[in-house]
């Protein structure tokens, strides 16, 4: 069967091997497909590998050799699903890749807002620390996580590893989730209001849907403790943006930490660059070469299951 890989670069930027996706004989593989080449690109194949390039009704109409649709991703909703059900086509993801380095990249977020690493290691550098009249010195509050409440909201496989984690590190687990499992017993399952009401850190590990887009905004924010800290690396919908920009300039609450924005790449005037105690980083949390591995491993599992007639991480 012959399959196209329209946006690989960000997965495969040269340190992995495509001819890992050994499931196919025929494969394309294109860094990056703009909008008016993926009908042209996409051509007659029968698998489709993408990871963020759209593949819509118009899509799938204009391109009906088309039998599944594999995503380099745990996220699908670049794909209509709506249509591809209509059409038959059967569409899959990667559930579980990134478990263990999305939680790590949370946690480093967290610890990057409570001891500004970066920060000083970058004041350090330009000789502040030795032109200091002191042994020692810090510019921002410096804070302990021991016996503080982590609020999780999603806690699915990653949310419960960032819970583990945090257990760890000594602190307190809440978790707010629509779907709850009653094996759990080292969480308190609690409301998103409590949970807002009762965190000191909330951490956002939650899929986009309609349901849950902009969770956390004026009024979610206005419930919140004034040291509370917001980690988010899951979707930037989950969250206004300017409404948290305004909750940190006016210290409604403490600081933020995001690896994810509503538009990416960033535009120039996202109000959370110009937010106070906002710390940034490029959707970089799924990005270990562990983690990038088991895609393809899990991806090239997909689609010889496909192939076999037995698909597997199916979401439509």
């Amino acid at each position: 069967m012959k399959a196209v890989v329209v946006d690989g670069y960000t997965l495969n930027p040269g340190d992995l091997y495509w001819n890992d996706i050994s499931a196919v004989n025929d494969l394309t593989v294109y860094d990056r497909t703009s909008a008016d080449k993926i009908v042209e690109r996409i051509g007659d194949a029968e698998i489709v590998l993408t990871n963020k390039t759209p593949i819509t009704k118009e899509t799938m109409e204009q391109c009906p050799n088309i039998q599944f649709i594999t995503v380099l991703a745990t996220g699908y909703d670049v794909i209509d699903i709506k249509t591809a059900k209509e059409k038959g086509i059967v569409v899959s993801n990667v559930p579980s890749y990134g478990t263990e380095c999305v939680s790590q990249f949370a946690i480093a977020l967290l610890l990057e807002v409570c001891n500004r690493i970066g920060h000083h290691d970058a004041e350090v550098k330009k000789g502040k620390w030795t032109n200091c009249k002191d042994w020692c010195f810090w510019d921002y509050p410096l804070i302990e996580l021991s016996h503080k409440t982590m609020g999780i909201i999603g806690y699915g496989r990653i949310g419960q590893n960032t819970g583990k984690i945090a257990r760890a590190l000594g602190m307190n687990v809440l978790a707010y989730d629509k779907y709850e499992n009653p094996d759990l017993k080292d969480v308190k399952y609690v409301s998103l209001n409590t949970l807002c009401k009762e965190s000191d850190v909330i951490v956002l590990h939650c899929s986009l849907n309609a349901e849950n887009k902009e969770i956390i905004n004026k009024s979610t924010l206005g419930k919140m403790k004034s040291n509370a800290i917001l980690i988010n690396n899951a979707r930037g919908g989950l969250v206004n943006e300017q409404d948290l920009a305004d909750a940190l300039n006016s210290k409604k609450i403490q600081a933020a930490a995001v690896d994810v924005v509503s538009t990416e790449p960033i535009h120039d005037d996202n109000p959370l660059l110009q937010a106070k105690n906002c710390i940034i980083t490029p959707h970089m949390s799924w990005g270990a070469k562990e983690a990038r591995q088991r895609i393809m491993s899990i991806t090239n599992e997909n689609i010889q299951k496909f192939i076999e007639g037995n698909p597997q991480n199916r979401v439509a």
